[in-house]
């Protein structure tokens, strides 16, 4: 089954906005920083500047990152008997080294989906709510 909305295929365009890569035609960068985005593709034109992921990068992120440190470090204080300044130094630079590595990524994921369902993005291109 391939999920597609309107000529668009959500996969090829979560694989292209995860790499940073427009959701569209998956040539021209995603992001011109860190976390912000270009206003247009510069090889397709296609505009990604108006799409908002708002907290769900950071929630994401939080939940990947976490969920993997947490466990980490309950098997290394079960199993190594080490110094608490070690565990208390490696673990949380292990935690951002994975934050800074990732939430690129995830922001990429939430643009190439909303892009691909065709979701408005931010509140100028929302309808209003039929009663």
């Amino acid at each position: 089954m391939t999920l597609t909305t309107d000529n668009r295929n959500v996969r090829t365009a979560i694989t292209h906005s995860v790499r940073g890569h427009c959701p569209s035609c998956g040539e021209g960068k995603l992001f011109r920083a860190y976390l912000k985005q270009v206003e247009h593709c510069s090889s397709c034109n296609e505009r990604l500047g108006h799409i908002r992921a708002d907290d769900g990068p950071a929630w994401l992120t939080i939940m990947v990152v976490g969920h993997i440190v947490v466990t980490a470090l309950v098997l290394a204080l079960a199993t190594w008997d080490a110094a608490d300044w070690i565990f208390m130094t490696v673990f949380p630079a292990l935690a951002l080294a994975m934050i800074l590595w990732f939430l690129p990524m995830a922001k990429g994921l939430f643009i190439g989906i909303i892009w691909a369902t065709g979701a408005p993005g931010s509140e100028t291109d929302a309808k209003p709510v039929q009663p």
